[in-house]
């Protein structure tokens, strides 16, 4: 197979079909996975870390809190980013929509950034969150929606 970096039928369909599900439905995780078309993509590394538990201060596969869940998926990537989620707000570019591979901030459990996650497309981002650990929410989420910040890129 050649990667070219194009959507294919069967990449927008699996796309189309995560996008549709209700807000209280599993998001299909293999379908997501399916469509990122190379393994070890970035994105892939995301998913592949999913029920990893969370752990506060945790930075490796053992448990993540959600800047060590970043930190560690951005490193595969290439990338150093800052340790804490005020750091990394600091440290991306501000985006007004976000593109999948950016992060979403939101305001949490103090004034200001606390949590983030990497944004999928389809409204969907990744994050290690204190209730599950490494896992998918929707934007559009009535928790999440009422926190979001906004989103950065980072280079």
């Amino acid at each position: 197979m050649k990667v070219d970096g194009i959507a294919g039928a069967k990449t927008l369909a699996a796309l189309t079909k995560i996008t549709e599900n209700s807000l209280d439905e599993s998001v299909p995780v293999q379908a997501l996975r399916d469509s990122y078309l190379l393994d070890g993509t970035f994105i892939q590394h995301a998913l592949n870390l999913i029920g990893t538990p969370y752990i506060w201060g945790g930075t490796t596969t053992n448990g993540f809190d959600c800047s060590g869940f970043l930190k560690y998926v951005f490193a595969k990537k290439g990338i150093d980013i800052p340790r804490t989620i005020s750091e990394i707000w600091d440290y991306g570019i501000d985006v007004k929509k976000p593109s999948v591979g950016d992060l979403v901030f939101f305001e949490t459990y103090k004034p200001g950034p606390s949590h983030a996650g990497i944004y999928l497309g389809g409204g969907q981002f990744i994050h290690s969150g204190s209730s599950k650990g490494v896992t998918i929410s929707k934007l559009n989420q009535s928790y999440w929606s009422k926190r979001y910040l906004g989103s950065k890129r980072i280079r």
